[in-house]
């Protein structure tokens, strides 16, 4: 054996007998590892729409330019399009994670997003299914429904490809599975995130009523989970329905602090990152969270990183009870940023902008605090 062949077989010996080396991932290790992986082929459209969505937003607040232009119709139309259809696209990497039928794959979103279903249970309207109920459900940019489908598409292709005849496979394949997985979808999958939206918002108008610093840190550290889950969806039109008949809404300024909590994590992250596509996808993901878009951040860097998570938690905990505290109020519907901020303009405000400030340090520190246990 060579000196070279020596020291390359010594090498993976060493590797082998590392401590590390054969530690399988615990189960719940796993599962973030899957889902992480599902999103790292969009992490860069994913962060160049935040980008352009959240510049289209700056220029209108400025009046730079008009949301009755061309320019602006086409680039929101790309931006927000993109997150519109994240279904589309978390098929398609689903589909290639775990070895489904790509085209099998995307029969579900089109159903999901289908204008009259869209119409019908987006607008709090119910169907009957067998004479089951399914339940309302907001499915554009939705993440878990897509997720859970495809995975139980992935166990009832495999009996279909080992028991079904090739002649009759090409079709009857496809039909198996939208028979089983469609109807799985539409009545268990679809409305999960809204149930545990549901919750969470009756539990904050409890805690609002009766405290709303507590209200603000419950919101400001339960919030980004949320938006993960898609249960974010669930208060948008509690917050619209608020503001059209009170003129103000009081569950948006306590999330400021969330997004700026999961940008200072994001930026702990990036600095601390020893693996270069961890480093930039991290840099990402913080400018995207300075623009205000916190999709980025979650699905491709603090989800799996639990510790950095619960980190940016307790900071948007921290801001939302800033915010609760000064009884901040928005007057038009918009997601919390600095860019934004304008709709924040009243009661608090200054408070508002201070709990978004404040959250980005706190997290920042805390991630880089355990840097021993990110790296």
């Amino acid at each position: 054996m060579t000196q070279k062949n020596q020291s390359t077989a010594s090498t993976k010996t060493a590797t082998k007998n590392h401590p590390l080396a054969n530690r399988k991932p615990k189960g719940y290790q796993k599962v973030i590892q899957q889902i992480t992986g599902l999103f790292l082929p969009i992490i860069g459209c994913l962060t160049a729409a935040s980008i352009i969505k959240s510049i289209l937003i700056l220029l209108v607040n400025f009046h730079v330019l008009s949301t009755e232009s061309g320019l602006y119709a086409v680039f929101y139309a790309g931006s927000d399009g993109f997150f519109y259809f994240l279904p589309f696209f978390l098929a398609l990497t689903a589909s290639k994670q775990w070895k489904t039928d790509p085209f099998i794959s995307l029969l579900i979103p089109v159903a999901m997003l289908y204008p009259d279903i869209v119409a019908i249970l987006e607008n709090n309207q119910g169907l009957s299914f067998a004479g089951l109920p399914i339940q309302p459900a907001i499915y554009h940019s939705s993440v878990i429904p897509v997720i859970l489908a495809i995975g139980l598409l992935y166990f009832v292709e495999k009996p279909c490809d080992k028991f079904l005849p090739e002649s009759l496979k090409g079709f009857l394949k496809p039909l198996i599975c939208c028979v089983i997985v469609l109807p799985v979808t539409f009545l268990l999958f679809g409305p999960m995130g809204g149930w545990i939206g549901n919750l969470l918002t009756k539990i904050f108008y409890v805690l609002y009523y009766w405290n709303p610093i507590a209200a603000g840190i419950f919101m400001g550290f339960f919030i980004q989970p949320m938006v993960f889950l898609g249960a974010h969806w669930s208060i948008v039109p509690v917050c619209i329905g608020a503001i059209a008949t009170n003129g103000f809404d009081t569950i948006l300024p306590l999330l400021g602090g969330a997004v700026y909590g999961q940008c200072g994590a994001c930026l702990a992250l990036a600095l601390i990152a020893k693996d270069k596509q961890e480093r930039n996808i991290s840099y990402q993901a913080t400018l995207s969270c300075a623009l205000g878009v916190t999709e980025p951040a979650l699905f491709g860097v603090t989800v799996s990183k639990p510790r950095a998570m619960l980190s940016a938690c307790i900071a948007g905990a921290v801001g939302g009870g800033i915010a609760g505290f000064a009884g901040a109020q928005c007057s038009s519907f918009a997601f919390p940023s600095f860019i934004t901020c304008v709709a924040y303009v009243g009661p608090g405000f200054g408070m508002f902008l201070l709990s978004m400030i404040i959250a980005f340090p706190i997290a920042f520190l805390l991630t880089m605090a355990q840097k021993k246990h990110l790296t």
